[in-house]
């Protein structure tokens, strides 16, 4: 039997550096278990970024179970910046811990800015992770090029004025992946979604309905 969660949801992950600080939220019958990955830790990116929290939001709103957490480094969690490779194996980690405390619910991948570069990378080559959700993909600053033979359902949503990601360098790297696949609009806004969360959280239950819909 799952331990139960404290009220606030707030609990650590044990992993080989220490722990990660994580915030989980679950319903008693999930139809997937989504982890959330923040932005660029360097950055001041954490797991209560707004565009985080609206994106585990909308997984919640939807019937997920969603488990934000911190990389390594960042509030309570123990380390130290891993250059990527760190954070990638902190996802791994998080993935690991949904899946044992949800078995047989399938695992979905969601991620805003490197968070969507580190959480859809683990989740392109992970075979436990079935769908994926990318929100503001800076493709001026990472490589997304891995995504373009990742025949697993894709769910993206860019800001029109996104600063570290183009409109047009978005839709062209969108349009030369493989099915399954659908990109969002949210127009006006740019990278962080300043005065647009709303439509961000909108558009992102879409996104959860449009992947649902995908086998």
């Amino acid at each position: 039997m799952t331990a139960p969660l404290p009220p606030s949801g707030r609990i650590s992950i044990p992993v080989a550096h220490g722990q990660l600080e994580a915030v989980l939220r679950e319903p008693p019958t999930p139809f997937a278990a989504a982890v959330v990955c923040h932005p660029h830790p360097l950055h001041g990116g954490t797991m209560n970024n707004n565009v985080v929290y609206r994106i585990a939001k909308a997984l919640g709103d939807a019937g997920a179970a969603v488990l934000r957490f911190n990389f390594r480094g960042v509030g309570g969690s123990t380390g130290s910046y891993g250059d990527s490779v760190g954070e990638e194996e902190d996802a791994r980690d998080a993935l690991t811990f949904l899946a044992a405390r949800h078995p047989g619910v399938p695992l979905w991948m969601a991620g805003f800015s490197f968070g969507a570069r580190v959480g859809l990378r683990v989740g392109a080559h992970d075979d436990r992770v079935t769908h994926l959700l990318g929100v503001g993909l800076a493709v001026t600053l990472l490589d997304f090029a891995f995504l373009a033979a990742c025949t697993k359902p894709k769910a993206f949503i860019q800001a029109s004025k996104d600063e570290l990601g183009a409109l047009a360098d978005v839709e062209r790297l969108v349009a030369g992946m493989r099915e399954p696949k659908r990109l969002w609009i949210v127009e006006g806004a740019s990278h962080l979604f300043p005065q647009h969360l709303d439509a961000l959280e909108r558009a992102a239950g879409e996104a959860v309905a449009y992947l649902r819909s995908q086998p």
